[in-house]
């Protein structure tokens, strides 16, 4: 019954984080984890501590005991890296996500790579990327549509 019950809970928290109510899951993936903390809901329920709490740290600590928990699940993967960007860290939320590929082919963890794109090569190469000639020159290239 308990199974059930945290179940129940856990997939009520994925409906309203779906709908962008990150407030609300948080809520229902607590109740969930209470019940039956699993590496899946303690991922999720981290995600909207760092989302609506602002507990990154905290955030980072649980899901990764949850990905030593789980090391093959994908969605531990992309919460740890949702949780990375919400950081400010986007080179370590690309790296979660890939390490997360290196597991297998994911859906959403390739959607969200894609989201994040790739950077081109700076235009001098002899300069460094941060250098103002090759963020300007690149910027202006960008808008006349040349790069």
């Amino acid at each position: 019954m308990p199974d059930n019950e945290a179940e129940a809970l856990f997939t009520k928290g994925l409906e309203v984080l779906n709908r962008g109510n990150t407030v609300a899951a948080l809520t229902w993936f607590e109740k969930s984890w209470q019940i039956n903390p699993t590496p899946v809901t303690c991922s999720y329920l981290a995600y909207c501590m760092a989302k609506e709490r602002g507990q990154i740290k905290k955030a980072i600590s649980i899901c990764a005991k949850a990905l030593q928990d789980a090391p093959d699940n994908h969605t531990i993967y992309l919460n740890l890296g949702k949780i990375y960007l919400l950081a400010g860290n986007k080179t370590g939320a690309i790296q979660i996500l890939r390490e997360g590929l290196d597991k297998g082919a994911d859906q959403l963890l390739i959607a969200e790579l894609t989201r994040l794109g790739t950077r081109k090569p700076p235009l001098f190469t002899f300069l460094p990327r941060n250098n103002p000639i090759n963020k300007f020159v690149g910027m202006i290239l960008g808008k006349l549509g040349l790069r």
